[in-house]
């Protein structure tokens, strides 16, 4: 067959069985059908058996929009990132949260609706528009603000949803809402407490997206330990969680009178993109500048020297958080329940403070 030819065979997708074919199928009216596959009384126990049978044989699974017509639920789970695109690509903690929210899911049949929007005011959007369009049964909501707005719409949209951190007062359940949250004070003590310990008197913490209630807490956390070890260099620096500004920051922080003896950078991209800063600038690590990163990757693990890191299970927190919706709508009551804290592993990036620094 010439080229042309062959590029104008089309082939017709494999039409899905219909209520109407298992219907044919079992000798039975369409409606006996919906009632044996709905669980609804109108048909013996034999005709159910039978009906089910054939619906397997012919490979039969239920439409998620006829679900939703039927307010029988979407069989799906939703999960809106109102973070920059471009930063989640390279980021490993979202990516073991959603493995292990997958795994959880999968188990029970669930689907997994994904979307990364601008801003919170977009993310707000979305939900409201899966609520009148049923698209999800329920949600994980991630990167808790301070004076968030997202729990009091779920509240009012009547939602189910698991929020991954911690609110304002640890996240107080009400509604059809729980939280899961691991203790960012708890951890950033013990990161400061570490290098309080190895002579480390300058340190900055290279931080990300400011209005998230995480990125506030260890902050705060931060200046109040400096405040309690009489520490007066220390501050935290914003970012967007990149490489690019990771690097920037890292940068600027070198370059002042006093630079940091420790930085601490809230993920392992900009810990990573900061050690390679201080190698093109001669800053040894760890003789010079101590580095630590929050979420331990491969990365932190494939560096020279490699990075001391918070160890944590990234990937069971996701499983937890899925384990948690699937409790709501079970019907079960909302929880706030503390996951985990992440441990420090000190690695090679971490020693003494030069002797010789200011």
């Amino acid at each position: 067959m010439p080229a042309e030819g062959r590029c104008a065979v089309r082939r017709t997708p494999a039409r899905r069985p219909t209520i109407k074919d298992i219907a044919r199928r079992a000798g039975v009216s369409e409606s006996a059908v919906s009632f044996a596959l709905n669980g609804r009384p109108g048909v013996s126990e034999a005709t159910r058996a039978r009906i089910r049978r054939v619906a397997e044989e012919l490979g039969w699974q239920p439409s998620t929009a006829a679900r939703a017509l039927s307010g029988e639920g979407a069989a799906t789970v939703g999960l809106v990132l109102a973070r920059p695109a471009r930063t989640l690509g390279v980021e490993s903690f979202f990516l073991q949260l959603v493995s292990g929210v997958q795994e959880v899911l999968a188990g029970r049949g669930l689907g997994l609706l994904f979307q990364v929007v601008e801003d919170l005011d977009a993310e707000c959007a979305v939900y409201r528009r899966w609520w009148a369009e049923r698209r999800v049964d329920g949600l994980l909501v991630v990167d808790p603000r301070a004076d968030d707005p997202r729990p009091a719409l779920l509240d009012r949209l009547g939602l189910p949803a698991v929020v991954v951190g911690a609110l304002d007062g640890r996240g107080v359940p009400h509604g059809a809402i729980s939280t899961l949250w691991a203790d960012d004070t708890g951890a950033m003590a013990s990161i400061v407490g570490h290098l309080y310990g190895l002579g480390h008197r300058r340190i900055t913490h290279i931080a990300g997206l400011p209005e998230l209630a995480h990125t506030r807490r260890r902050m705060s956390c931060l200046r109040a330990e400096a405040a309690r070890r009489g520490l007066p260099d220390v501050r935290s620096v914003t970012t967007d969680y990149s490489d690019a500004q990771g690097a920037e920051a890292t940068r600027r922080e070198l370059a002042g009178d006093r630079p940091p003896t420790a930085i601490v950078y809230d993920n392992d991209v900009m810990a990573v993109a900061g050690l390679a800063v201080a190698a093109g600038r001669g800053v040894l690590v760890p003789a010079a500048l101590s580095i630590v990163a929050w979420d331990d990757s491969v990365l932190c693990r494939s560096t020279h020297p490699a990075l001391t890191a918070l160890v944590r299970d990234t990937a069971a927190f996701g499983r937890h958080a899925a384990e948690h919706l699937l409790a709501l709508l079970d019907g079960g009551p909302p929880v706030s329940v503390q996951d985990a804290v992440p441990r420090l592993c000190p690695r090679a990036s971490t020693g003494p403070a030069c002797k010789g620094a200011p």
